[in-house]
């Protein structure tokens, strides 16, 4: 079974930044695909990042584009976002995620954290 405890997540302004990290443990948690969902208050759960288990492949919701960034760090079993920019629209809990996917664009999440609220005030 795996563990995902995420942290990091906070109050900003519209235009700052914030960095997720979302600590994994468990059987194998090196070989898993990872990545970050959100979902807003009263939206739908949305797509947000995923990463390949050895880190060379990553794809972005299309809402994120050139302003999130995810990466991990294998030997600590540790995965972030870094989030620039950050717009109101961005507010929603943040949710990491990991699934043995073999290919990033198929990650759908199979172990969730509990989630970390990400407040972006105007």
């Amino acid at each position: 079974q795996v563990q995902l405890v995420e942290s990091g997540g906070g109050l900003v302004q519209a235009g700052g930044s914030l960095r997720l990290s979302c600590a994994a443990s468990g059987r194998g948690v090196s070989r898993l695909t990872m990545g970050w969902f959100r979902r807003g208050q009263g939206k739908d759960r949305e797509f947000v990042a995923a990463i390949s288990w050895g880190g060379g492949n990553a794809i972005y919701g299309d809402s994120v584009k050139g302003r999130f960034t995810i990466s991990r760090e294998n030997g600590k079993n540790i995965v972030y976002l870094q989030m620039n920019s950050l717009q109101v629209e961005d507010t929603a809990v943040y949710y990491c995620a990991a699934d043995l996917a073999h290919r990033v664009e198929a990650f759908r999440g199979g172990s969730w954290g509990q989630g970390t609220q990400v407040t972006v005030s105007s």
